[in-house]
């Protein structure tokens, strides 16, 4: 089964148009321009960092009109820092059509500015929300907008779901089946009424049967008097604080900030709260990679319109029956003094430099105590990488289950069993029951959706 293609289309009018000399930064076709420049992103994952050029400024400049002369030398250090931005990263944009037009773009408002090359640069500066509060908070604000609110009239609280993705990658659904998965290439993790959340994984080492996310991209849909449409990416080694058109909230609506972003650690743990869908995601980059889990009401989870064409939403189904890996039998091959490959027949080969299994063992104890699967998962990374940062990847998986899943019960996770009669399993196919024991003695058969 080939993975699916990324299906991400936003439309704009692109070209640099209605620039005349006088035109200030908010003209029209700048602004759109400048979004279309954001939202028309590449499938694959790039090299070229223009669209973190594009979102500081935008960050730096939205919401201001024609510059006032006091204000001109500070719009003019922000097109220098954009400037400057789309120079050190022009030898990995070659060809594309975003960063041709920026410096073009760049290149016009310096002139109808008389801005010079020379000069000081700012640091580029996220737009300011309004205050805490200040949106769905007041009370006039639109009911809708506060998911939980609607319940407590009917006294009942909302019934929350988890589902979590991280490492080589280890998938936890919706449904608390826990399953790792190849799943290279683009696949979409949540895709209902209200947002799309796609992942792009790729190979951890060249050659490597072991993948991890590179990409994240979440589309969060217009929603009533609440939000409007906006698109959150992150990539390796870049994990935004905003939106990719600069912004922190949700837009120009009356309940705006039922959607927020906010940085926990800059670089590594971003958290958005989406309240007018009663959810709340977390999105980390663990060394190179990035890590998933979101906490869900039922009722979201649920709300798709064909529910029977919702074969690839991973989060709720699960990972096809081709793309999913055995790692308690992997482990019972690779266990044993000194060990460091699996048998031969294994799917999984391991990549050079990998540790041994002992030396796996002691360090995912260090963070992982309980020898769940969330242990078991760090174990097979270790063997699989070589890259001890994914240790940190199944721990902060772990911390985020105990801090977004309802049932505190189910945090850990010991063996997979199949979906019981009537689940979302019941009408797929299933392995042929050839059992795979681990040295746990559990029967290691994984659930099939296609």
């Amino acid at each position: 089964m080939q993975p699916p293609r990324e299906r991400l289309v936003v439309t704009g009018r692109a070209g640099w148009m209605g620039m005349g000399r006088g035109a200030g930064p908010s003209a029209l076709g700048f602004w759109p321009t400048l979004a279309f420049l954001l939202y028309s992103f590449p499938a694959a994952v790039s090299p070229c960092k223009i669209l973190r050029c594009n979102s500081e400024f935008w960050s730096a400049t939205s919401g201001s009109h024609v510059p006032a002369s006091d204000d001109a030398p500070e719009f003019c250090a922000a097109l220098r820092t954009y400037a400057l931005c789309t120079r050190r990263t022009a030898r990995t944009c070659r060809g594309d059509l975003a960063y041709h037009s920026a410096v073009h773009g760049i290149e016009d408002l310096m002139s109808q500015h008389n801005c010079s090359k020379d000069g000081p640069t700012s640091q580029p500066r996220l737009r300011t929300l309004p205050p805490a509060g200040d949106s769905q908070e007041r009370s006039d604000s639109p009911e809708i907008c506060h998911y939980e609110r609607g319940f407590h009239k009917l006294s009942a609280a909302p019934n929350y779901t988890h589902c979590g993705l991280f490492g080589d990658p280890h998938l936890r659904t919706f449904t608390d089946r826990f399953q790792t998965c190849k799943v290279q290439g683009a696949w979409p993790l949540i895709d209902n009424d209200y947002l799309n959340v796609q992942v792009t994984n790729t190979p951890v080492l060249p050659g490597s049967a072991a993948t991890a996310t590179s990409k994240l991209t979440i589309i969060f849909k217009n929603f009533q008097e609440c939000v409007d449409q906006k698109v959150y990416q992150a990539e390796m080694d870049e994990l935004p604080a905003a939106f990719a058109d600069g912004s922190k909230n949700g837009g120009e609506k009356h309940g705006a900030n039922s959607l927020k972003i906010t940085e926990k650690v800059s670089g590594q743990h971003v958290e958005i709260q989406a309240k007018y869908i009663g959810t709340t995601i977390v999105v980390r980059q663990v060394g190179r990679y990035l890590t998933f889990a979101v906490r869900m009401p039922e009722e979201v989870v649920n709300a798709v319109e064909d529910k029977d064409g919702q074969g690839l939403y991973l989060c709720l189904r699960g990972c096809p029956l081709n793309q999913q890996i055995d790692f308690q039998a992997f482990h019972a091959n690779a266990e044993g003094p000194g060990q460091r490959r699996p048998a031969a027949n294994s799917a999984v080969p391991l990549a050079p430099g990998t540790f041994p299994y002992e030396t796996a063992v002691a360090k995912c104890k260090e963070k992982l105590p309980v020898e769940d699967l969330y242990y078991q998962a760090c174990v097979f990374d270790l063997l699989t990488t070589g890259d001890v940062n994914f240790t940190l990847a199944a721990y902060y998986a772990l911390e985020d289950v105990k801090m977004l899943h309802s049932n505190k019960d189910k945090l850990h996770l010991y063996e997979r069993t199949r979906e019981p009669p009537g689940g979302v399993a019941a009408a797929a196919p299933l392995l042929d029951p050839r059992p795979l024991f681990s040295t746990l003695g559990v029967l290691a058969l994984l659930p099939v959706f296609c």
